[in-house]
């Protein structure tokens, strides 16, 4: 069916309502850009390829952010209306025959499962063309279906033309369309422009299909927010909530726990395995992969990064581009960032920061650490409130612990420096020099006592006050 079938995704519109300077289509919502929603339901009964996005304004910053997808574009050099838009894909070799699916790229909710009941109804009324329609209580600002007496749609009435006997309608136009090609663009090509603004719109489609001997069916869905259609920030809002709802009902249903489901975004890309608990108010973002049975703490983001199974993520902690493996452990208030490694079993504390390291099997960095561009072996331990200095002004230089090294409390670890396997640094130290397998490493100057000095101190602030 695939195969057959082509989708064309108006997006080229300014979106003056959303009063932005970046293009409508580029908003986000439920942790994607609003095309790429549409771009996914279209790919129900489409193969990438075969779908093109219809670009306009800031077309190429539009097109790069979709590069990944696979799909076409065409361009609309003038914002002549719908009808126009969908004319940019004549000629294209894939819209030439087949079946053509029509959608709008700030309808991020319509599901794939909706265009595919919407394809399979078309093919079974045997129509030139099928549109989404649904009934709303109050369709005030909508085009009014039209049908004649045995059910079929005749014509679509913009509100303004409505007469009062029509205002009364309840079915709308939701401007989503499944059509033959071989139908389709005859029709468009007897299009004129409306008398009003000058555009061209395919809610005249019905009226020439029908003065052409055929047939215009409707497809009516029963969930009225599948084609809301994005114009203002609020609805954006509106648009994300519902997203993430569905996102977090989905997981719920295959095995995942999360408490306050409410409080909690999970982007569309997100993987979670059975037996995951995610906490109130996380955020899991981008294309992270979460395992089995791991924990997700309150508060804590974790955005495009892999948990193994049984790893722990715990409160207020911030995850980004890296990976923790089997029953590694991270947080309270920890960070990981710029491709981070923590390794089967390991441990990460609270108050410390991983940037571009990898921490070993089963080695423990608790408390008050910065380690930067460093490789930490299996079974270290890095004591409370040492950091790795990386960075000389000008260029960034790794660190090297071996396996089992024991770094003490408060140590400097001047990069590039390298600690054996089995070695000991000696708390407070300033390490510039490498340390050998099984030595123990000590930087700091000796200590000094000076007997009354304290007391000598405390005299003489006492003769300057008086």
């Amino acid at each position: 069916m695939a195969s057959q079938v082509s989708a064309i995704i108006l997006a080229a519109g300014l979106g003056t309502r959303m009063r932005s300077k970046m293009a409508k289509v580029l908003h986000r919502a439920g942790g994607g850009h609003l095309l790429e929603h549409v771009i996914a339901a279209a790919r129900a009964v489409a193969e990438p390829e075969r779908i093109t996005a219809v670009i306009g304004h800031q077309a190429e910053r539009v097109r790069a952010a979709m590069e990944g997808h696979g799909i076409q574009f065409a361009r609309q050099e003038a914002q002549l209306g719908t009808g126009d838009a969908v004319n940019a894909c004549r000629g294209l070799a894939h819209h030439a025959t087949g079946r053509v699916i029509v959608l709008y790229g700030d309808c991020p909710l319509l599901r794939g499962e909706t265009i595919a009941g919407l394809l399979a109804h078309h093919i079974e009324q045997g129509c030139a063309a099928t549109l989404i329609t649904t009934h709303l209580d109050d369709p005030t600002g909508y085009g009014r279906i039209y049908r004649d007496g045995d059910g079929r749609v005749v014509r679509i009435v913009e509100e303004k033309a409505c007469l009062p006997e029509e205002k009364l309608l309840k079915e709308i136009n939701s401007g989503i369309y499944c059509f033959e090609a071989e139908a389709l663009w005859p029709a468009l090509a007897d299009l004129t422009p409306n008398p009003a603004s000058g555009e061209y719109y395919l809610t005249d489609l019905p009226e020439i299909l029908l003065r052409a001997g055929q047939r215009t069916a409707a497809y009516v869905v029963d969930d009225p927010h599948e084609i809301l259609g994005i114009n203002t920030r609020l609805e954006l809002a509106e648009v994300d909530r519902i997203l993430r709802a569905r996102q977090t009902r989905a997981l719920m249903l295959a095995g995942v726990t999360i408490e306050q489901p409410e409080t909690v975004r999970i982007d569309r890309g997100v993987e979670i395995g059975m037996d995951t608990v995610v906490g109130p108010f996380a955020q899991i973002r981008g294309k992270s992969r979460i395992g089995e049975g791991c924990s997700i703490g309150a508060c804590s983001i974790v955005e495009n990064s892999e948990l193994g199974d049984g790893a722990v993520v715990e409160p207020f902690s911030v995850v980004g581009d890296s990976v923790l493996e089997e029953q590694a452990q991270v947080g309270p208030f920890a960070r990981l960032r710029m491709g981070a490694r923590i390794a089967a079993g390991a441990h990460v504390g609270n108050f410390v920061e991983l940037k571009k390291s990898v921490l070993g099997e089963g080695s423990k960095a608790m408390h008050l650490a910065y380690l930067g561009d460093a490789t930490i072996g299996a079974g270290a331990n890095i004591g409370a409130g040492t950091i790795t200095c990386n960075y000389d002004g000008h260029r960034k230089h790794p660190t090297q612990i071996g396996d089992g090294a024991f770094v003490g409390s408060n140590s400097t670890l001047v990069a590039p420096v390298e600690l054996g396997a089995g070695s000991y640094v000696g708390a407070g130290s300033v390490i510039t020099k490498p340390v050998p397998p099984d030595a123990l490493g000590i930087g700091r100057g000796h200590q000094y006592n000076k007997e009354g000095w304290a007391r000598s101190r405390r005299e003489r602030h006492a003769r300057e006050s008086d």
